[in-house]
């Protein structure tokens, strides 16, 4: 089989990434075509492999939000995998990790297979991260807060740069990472929201100090992934968090969402409490892989491919 590695340009091209992706993560949250091409930056690299114009695989490799890293996920169908299809797509990716000035890189894989497949290439396991997910019945409202209301971003859009500023920047360090997330003002607007009307902050004495929503899913609209949660430290044991998630509980109980789901460091556990209070069961295990590039020689064709995209926090 004669296998090409190429730069996805087109409509048609973006369409098979996505068709990948979804075989693939069939239950996770993928982008549009349309917000797949305004997040194209210089960086940013999305590929596919073919072969006589059919598609085995996808890869993506871009500038990662922690820290002075790249992100890569080399991406195969089930039935093309274990042929060498991963090892040439993380070529590709790892070459241009390198080309725009990364020694090191990571990603997540989902099994013990792409767990060894990142092995042979000096990946090492770093973190676990842990799927949390909660029916959508009937669900009430909360008691209104003490000391605070909470807002839609669709109310007040002005609220949601506050809350990158306000919020976010002050709550990213507290995150269960190896190195500090950095994301910018335009990746937050662009990336971290995709329904304004799903979207909830808390808003005390004209600040906002807390975020908790959805992010919608146009593939799955039964299903949608709770974004970001963040409260600033002086506010938190007073519910916020979890009044802020119970109001999008609500909100997707009113626009016919049956199931969430977030994922949720290894080592947060507060966060994982709170879910479980609030009603979410365990799911699936996404385990994070750090090495350096570029990688050491290339695993043999028999290798299973590809560390999967990192789940959302």
């Amino acid at each position: 089989m004669m296998l090409t590695i190429r730069e996805v340009r087109s409509d048609a091209d973006y369409q098979a990434w996505r068709w990948v992706r979804m075989v693939v993560h069939p239950n996770e949250r993928c982008p549009s075509t349309a917000d797949l091409q305004e997040m194209a930056t210089p960086e940013r690299l999305l590929v596919l492999a073919e072969s006589e114009g059919q598609v085995f695989g996808s890869g993506l490799a871009d500038r990662s939000e922690e820290a002075e890293r790249a992100f890569l996920a080399p991406r195969v169908l089930p039935e093309w995998r274990r042929r060498g299809v991963g090892t040439e797509l993380l070529e590709a990716l790892v070459d241009h990790a390198v080309d725009h000035g990364y020694s090191r890189a990571g990603s997540g894989v989902g099994d013990e297979g792409s767990l060894a497949f990142a092995e042979r290439f000096g990946f090492v396991e770093t973190d676990r991260q842990i799927e949390q997910v909660r029916m959508i019945g009937v669900e009430a409202q909360p008691t209104p807060p003490q000391g605070y209301e909470i807002v839609a971003v669709a109310d007040r859009p002005e609220l949601w740069q506050a809350a990158y500023s306000q919020v976010a920047v002050a709550t990213f360090p507290d995150m269960d990472v190896p190195s500090l997330l950095q994301v910018s003002l335009e990746d937050w607007e662009c990336e971290w929201i995709n329904e304004p009307a799903a979207m909830f902050v808390a808003v005390a004495d004209g600040k906002v100090v807390g975020v908790a929503g959805l992010m919608l899913d146009s593939d799955l609209p039964h299903r949608a992934e709770v974004a970001y949660t963040g409260v600033r430290r002086e506010w938190r044991g007073r519910s916020v968090a979890s009044t802020l998630k119970r109001t999008s509980m609500a909100w997707a109980a009113a626009h016919g969402i049956t199931e969430i789901y977030t994922w949720t460091q290894a080592g947060n556990a507060n966060m994982r409490r709170l879910n479980e209070h609030l009603g979410f069961t365990y799911g699936a295990v996404s385990i994070s892989v750090r090495g350096a590039v570029p990688v050491g020689q290339l695993a043999d064709e028999g290798s299973n491919p590809a560390p999967a995209e990192e789940p959302a926090c």
